[in-house]
C-alpha cells in the first residue's frame, strides 16, 4: 500500500437508489466502507430526469430499507423530484458516508486489494460495489440518414418537458415506459407521432410496479415463470391512462430511415417532423471497470448474483435483472442489496 491511497473495507461507487440501499445494509453490518458519488447533489439520476415522469408504483412500494417513501399529496405515483427529495433525507437519515462529488475513472487490480482511482486520490478496497446504473449511457440506434436530418433530436435523458415543442411535429421512438409518458405529455402541445418496434400494449390498469417485481423474481427462480411480457409493457401511471382516454396512444411501425426533413417507411410513405425524441433505452455505465478486461461480447460482465464471475472481489448492483431481478428500480436494488451485503460480510 503506498501513502496516497486511503484504505476500506468496501467502497460504493454511486450514490443513487443501487449505492445508498447498499450503504444501509453496509452501516447495519457495521462494515468499514465509503460511498463514492460524482454528483454534486443527492437524489442520483431522478434529479437529471424530466419533472413529469413518475414511478411505476405508489410510494409504499417504492422504498428504499428502513424507510418508506412519503405518500406525495396527489396520493398516487411519486414523481421524479419526490424521489430526488426522498433520497437526500434516505442519506441523511442513516447517516451514509458519501463522498462528492468524486468521479471514479478507473478500478484496477493491486495484489490482494483493488485500487479505485478518481479525480480526487485512489482509494484502495478490499471489495467494490459498482452502482453507477445506465442514465449515463444513453442508446441510440443507428438508421441510414440520422446524421442528415435537419431538425432536433434528443435522447429520453435530454427531455426537460413539453413546452419546447409546443405547434411542432414530434416523432417520439419506443416501445415502453418512458416513451409512452413522454408522448402523453407532448400530445398536449404538439403533433405526434408515435413509433415503435412492435405493438405496445398497456399492462391493465391494476398492474404496476410491484406485480411487475414479483414477476421478475418468480422468473429468476424457476426457468418456466411466466413472462413478464405476457402482460404488456407498459404501466397504465395517471397521465398514461389519460392519453389513451384521449386515444393518443396509437403506434405506427418503426420507420427505416430518416430523410433531411423526417422520416420513412419501406413503402415509400415519408413523415415531415421538426424533432425526434429517441426513447431507446441505456446501456450499462460500466467504463470505469475497464482496466478489470471482465466484459463478454455482448458489453455485459458475467455474474453469479452480484459477484463478477472473472473478480470476486467486485460486486454489481442496480443494472437490471442481469443483477438482480427488477434491480434498476427501487424496490428490486433494495431486495438485491440485502443479498449482496450479506455475501460481502461472509468474503470480509
Amino acid at each position: 500500500m503506498t501513502a496516497s491511497r486511503r484504505p476500506v473495507d468496501v467502497l460504493v461507487i454511486g450514490g443513487g437508489q443501487a449505492g445508498l440501499a447498499a450503504g444501509y445494509y453496509l452501516r447495519r453490518a457495521k462494515a468499514d466502507f465509503v460511498i463514492l458519488d460524482a454528483q454534486e447533489r443527492p437524489g442520483g439520476a431522478w434529479q437529471h430526469a424530466w419533472p413529469s415522469l413518475r414511478l411505476f408504483s405508489p410510494a409504499q412500494f417504492s422504498s428504499l430499507p428502513g424507510r418508506m417513501m412519503p405518500i406525495p399529496p396527489s396520493g398516487g405515483y411519486p414523481s421524479a423530484s419526490d424521489t430526488v427529495a426522498y433520497l437526500a433525507d434516505y442519506e441523511q437519515r442513516y447517516d451514509l458516508p458519501v463522498i462528492r462529488p468524486t468521479r471514479v475513472r478507473a478500478v484496477r487490480r493491486d495484489g490482494e486489494h483493488l485500487v479505485v482511482e478518481t479525480d480526487a486520490g485512489a482509494w484502495q478496497a478490499r471489495i467494490v460495489i459498482s452502482a453507477t446504473g445506465t442514465w449515463w449511457r444513453p442508446y441510440i440506434p443507428y438508421y441510414p440518414g440520422i446524421r442528415d436530418f435537419q431538425g432536433q433530436q434528443l435522447h429520453t435523458a435530454d427531455y426537460r418537458g413539453a413546452e419546447p415543442f409546443q405547434g411542432r411535429r414530434v416523432v417520439v421512438v419506443g416501445g415502453a415506459n418512458s416513451a409512452a409518458q413522454i408522448l402523453a405529455e407532448l400530445s398536449i402541445v404538439a403533433d405526434t407521432t408515435w413509433t415503435t418496434l412492435r405493438p405496445p400494449r398497456l399492462l391493465p390498469d391494476e398492474v404496476d410496479g410491484r406485480a411487475l417485481f414479483e414477476l421478475a423474481t418468480r422468473k429468476a427462480r424457476a426457468a418456466d415463470a411466466e413472462s413478464i411480457g405476457d402482460l404488456g409493457d407498459i404501466v397504465a401511471v395517471p397521465p398514461v391512462r389519460e392519453a389513451r382516454d384521449r386515444g393518443v396512444l396509437k403506434a405506427e411501425p418503426m420507420f427505416t430511415r430518416i430523410t433531411p426533413e423526417g422520416v420513412a417507411w419501406p413503402d415509400g410513405t415519408s413523415l415531415t417532423c421538426d424533432a425526434i425524441i429517441w426513447c431507446t433505452g441505456f446501456r450499462p455505465a460500466l467504463g470505469h471497470l475497464t482496466p478489470l478486461r471482465l466484459r463478454n461480447r455482448t458489453g455485459i460482465i458475467p455474474t453469479q448474483g452480484t459477484r463478477a464471475v472473472g473478480e470476486p472481489r467486485l460486486h454489481l448492483l442496480g443494472y437490471g435483472d442481469w443483477t438482480g431481478p427488477a434491480s434498476a428500480t427501487l424496490i428490486g436494488a433494495s431486495r438485491t442489496a440485502r443479498e449482496t451485503v450479506a455475501e460481502i460480510v461472509k468474503q470480509l
